[in-house]
């Protein structure tokens, strides 16, 4: 699949409303928190923050892709680390090491793909150690939103506060011999801090909508407001034909208009910068 660069994250225009209020931290806030990346070779391997756009979001017809915001939060919610090579991958089915066939399509090296495993999972050596504050993990993920045919991220928690050791990141390819392309600058890995034991601080539980009378009132205004516009989007000259999609989730506001003091409608994260060594 064709993209273009990884460091692009220019907002898609005229498709996301961006009117409602954000609330930003300054580079001088006292509640940012540090995120190191140490380098352990010279693998030439980048961090960038997650991009907006995706290539199978700008071929979909009108880039509608790009009206879902959750979506495009998604897409920006951690830091990727791009491949250093073009890579060609085929897995013949075994389960054994030489099952799966890994070429270095670019020049130089080392190559930074191997089979370690068995079983057709691609292991890629991250040159990084990662360190972050007490009390916070990374999720070690494949790009979200970022399909890729006939392989599938693995993905996992790594307690990044205290462990002296590295990490790989690996991909099951769910395809045999099916030849398979990891492009020079593509995403392989996304991290995402995670505050640890957060999660299992929520009490889950389910309820019928119907104990909270205010929400029911108004998951029923939207609810009727999305049947009458799904109608009138096959009128001709419709208004609803002309508006093309219903905009009050991405305005961070709901159909009888109330708005929300937090709606976030894009994240801004900060880049890795390169220290020179001292």
């Amino acid at each position: 699949m064709a993209k273009k660069s990884n460091t692009e994250k220019t907002a898609p225009k005229n498709e996301t409303p961006n009117d409602a209020p954000v609330k930003k931290k300054t580079e001088t806030s006292s509640d940012t928190l540090p995120l190191i990346a140490y380098r352990l070779n010279s693998t030439p391997m980048k961090l960038v923050a997650g991009p907006t756009n995706r290539q199978w979001m700008e071929e979909t017809p009108n880039r509608f892709a790009y009206r879902c915001m959750p979506m495009l939060l998604s897409n920006q919610s951690g830091w990727m680390v791009e491949c250093s090579h073009d890579i060609s991958v085929i897995w013949d089915g075994r389960q054994s090491l030489e099952g799966l066939s890994i070429h270095n399509m670019s020049d130089g090296g080392p190559l930074p793909a191997l089979s370690i495993f068995g079983s057709g999972i691609l292991t890629f050596t991250l040159p990084f150690l990662f360190r972050t504050p007490e009390g916070y993990n990374l999720v070690a993920q494949g790009p979200t939103n970022w399909p890729k045919d006939g392989v599938s991220p693995l993905s996992g928690v790594i307690e990044t506060d205290w462990a002296e050791s590295t990490f790989t990141m690996n991909w099951k390819v769910t395809r045999p011999n099916h030849a398979i392309a990891f492009t020079k600058g593509e995403p392989i890995c996304m991290i995402v801090p995670q505050r640890r034991y957060e999660i299992e601080s929520f009490d889950p539980v389910i309820r019928d909508i119907s104990t909270n009378p205010e929400l029911h009132q108004d998951y029923t205004q939207w609810a009727n407001s999305r049947k009458q516009f799904n109608e009138d989007l096959k009128k001709k000259d419709s208004d609803a034909q002309k508006a093309g999609w219903q905009k009050h989730y991405a305005q961070g506001k709901t159909v009888s208009e109330k708005r929300s003091t937090s709606h976030q409608s894009k994240l801004t994260l900060r880049e890795f910068v390169e220290e020179k060594k001292s």
